[in-house]
């Protein structure tokens, strides 16, 4: 990777795409002509159709450069929904989540990823809450669980401003534990502005995901995912504050809403490829 610039990092998310089946998958990629992508891991322990994706994706030349997990008995249908159920904060979810996540490290030791993204929930704010302790000693297990097979994990960001996931992150004092940057997710759950949030927490970050959004009129709900280019980012300044902070990570684009996941990740990476030969 080094060496490479921004445009040269461009990847997918393989859940944006929905597909049934490896197959599928490679079919998309190849109408998309992009070759690198962040995988679901989930259905590869979970879905027969999945256990041999590694080997199908590398046939086809498509390099998984980093992973992705999801949690039990998550709702995102309002944003109290997901505080109550996101991530690892759930103890009812906790042990099934324990469970499930030493099947992904597996996978993602199999496919020799350096780097998985998780939700982990809601942190706190405040360090004196006694959850807080409590998701703190849930991520350092499964940060030692990682790290024991040579594994970066990243936290998605947006559902806690950045001052306190780095100041989480910084409490921790876990090396192999840091930030998968989602501008979008900071306009959706309003904590923040994207390109200072990105600043703050340029030394934790591992990934970045592009998405785009724009925010609520009505505090307490979402706001709206967008195609890349038509919402709130400020993707010069954003790529501008990457390029500042030496980021050497994946640019990978996710697709959460609309009804062509195809062609708005086509937009996006076009978007991102033009944006990126202005600023250049």
């Amino acid at each position: 990777m080094s060496g490479q610039s921004l445009a040269d990092r461009l990847a997918v998310c393989s859940w944006s795409l929905q597909p049934a089946d490896p197959a599928e998958l490679i079919g998309q990629m190849q109408q998309l002509g992009m070759d690198k992508i962040q995988l679901a891991l989930d259905p590869l322990w979970a879905d027969e159709k999945w256990s041999d994706a590694g080997r199908q994706l590398a046939d086809a030349g498509i390099a998984v450069v980093s992973g992705m997990f999801g949690c039990e008995g998550e709702d995102y249908s309002t944003l109290e929904t997901i505080r109550q159920t996101g991530g690892i904060v759930p103890d009812a979810t906790w042990e099934t989540n324990w469970s499930n996540i030493q099947k992904v490290v597996k996978v993602a030791e199999h496919l020799g990823l350096d780097l998985v993204s998780f939700h982990a929930g809601f942190l706190p704010e405040e360090p004196s809450d006694p959850s807080y302790a409590r998701l703190a000693d849930r991520v350092v297990q499964i940060a030692n669980l990682f790290a024991g097979a040579g594994i970066d994990l990243g936290f998605e960001t947006g559902q806690e401003d950045a001052a306190t996931l780095k100041g989480f992150l910084d409490r921790m004092g876990k090396p192999n534990v840091g930030v998968n940057f989602d501008p979008a997710n900071m306009i959706l759950y309003a904590k923040g502005d994207p390109v200072e949030s990105v600043k703050i927490l340029m030394g934790s970050l591992k990934g970045v995901h592009i998405k785009d959004a724009t925010k609520t009129l009505t505090p307490g709900e979402w706001g709206a995912e967008v195609p890349v280019g038509t919402g709130e980012v400020d993707w010069v300044s954003f790529f501008a504050a990457l390029d500042a902070g030496d980021y050497e990570g994946y640019l990978c684009i996710e697709r959460e809403a609309g009804g062509d996941r195809v062609t708005d990740i086509n937009t996006a990476a076009n978007f991102v490829r033009e944006t990126l030969g202005k600023a250049g």
